[in-house]
């Protein structure tokens, strides 16, 4: 079972809940959007060979002071304050989406922080011609078939579920919602900040992983992070946008293999 806590910086203007499990090399997780559970199974399984640190992003399920962050560049300061509140003077770096572009600019401008560095369908590019979908503002139906392979699938089903009881459903809405804003929040109105002119600085060996049936992220944007990081290896698995949470084994593996 992971550890909770709530790590503070700033004298206490950022703090950040941090969930932490399993003994090893550590690493350390950037959610995304739509990541629901703190803790997934796909992160219990990379717990069995390290040490991971799954922060939650500011204005996210108990973590606070996301309204004294002025951008991307000062949310990355703040990630990389909290690397040395945690004792970690490096780490693998892995997140998904929104989680994956914060992973990246950490790598970007701070490199010696990043051991390797793995990122699963990364958000922070744009292009005209084949734009991200904008999965904050999405009705539910959509999102669905935009987040999963196969909305009927048991994964998309689980995450879809809503409490039973009224408050506990309740209490899960505004999450959710102020959980999608505190990410927009940086990535608004498109997510391109520039990181796109720091992707050069990386020089952690890196993978680029991505669902082959990704409907939010389009594979094109696979191929210009793998050639604009220098030796980053590409993946494509059978997926969608979710696949750390449809396949969490086999997205797992592929991670724990890369970060040997």
């Amino acid at each position: 079972m992971a550890t909770d806590r709530v790590v503070a910086i700033r004298g206490g203007a950022v703090a950040f809940r941090v969930l932490s499990a399993g003994r090893g090399t550590p690493l350390v997780y950037f959610h995304s959007f739509h990541d629901r559970e703190p803790f997934p199974p796909f992160l219990e399984r990379l717990a069995e060979r390290h040490t991971v640190y799954a922060p939650l992003h500011p204005g996210a399920a108990g973590s606070t002071g996301v309204e004294t962050l002025d951008d991307l560049f000062d949310l990355t300061l703040a990630y990389e304050e909290l690397l040395d509140a945690l004792d970690l003077d490096s780490a693998h770096l892995v997140g998904h989406f929104f989680g994956a572009m914060v992973a990246a600019e950490i790598a970007a401008v701070f490199p010696r922080r990043a051991s390797r560095l793995a990122l699963i369908s990364p958000l922070g590019l744009w292009r005209d011609d084949a734009p991200s979908a904008d999965v904050v503002t999405l009705p539910q139906e959509d999102l669905m078939r935009a987040l999963w392979a196969d909305p009927d699938s048991d994964a998309a089903r689980r995450w879809a579920a809503e409490p039973a009881d009224e408050d506990e459903n309740a209490a899960a809405q505004i999450e959710s919602v102020q959980r999608r804003a505190a990410m927009a929040k940086f990535v608004w109105p498109i997510p391109d900040k520039g990181l796109r002119k720091r992707l050069h600085r990386i020089s952690a060996p890196t993978l680029v992983l991505w669902g082959d049936d990704d409907r939010v992220n389009p594979l094109s944007y696979a191929e210009e992070w793998h050639h604009r990081i220098k030796g980053a290896a590409l993946s494509l698995r059978r997926g969608g946008h979710m696949i750390h949470q449809e396949a969490p084994d086999v997205v797992a593996s592929a991670v724990a293999e890369f970060l040997r």
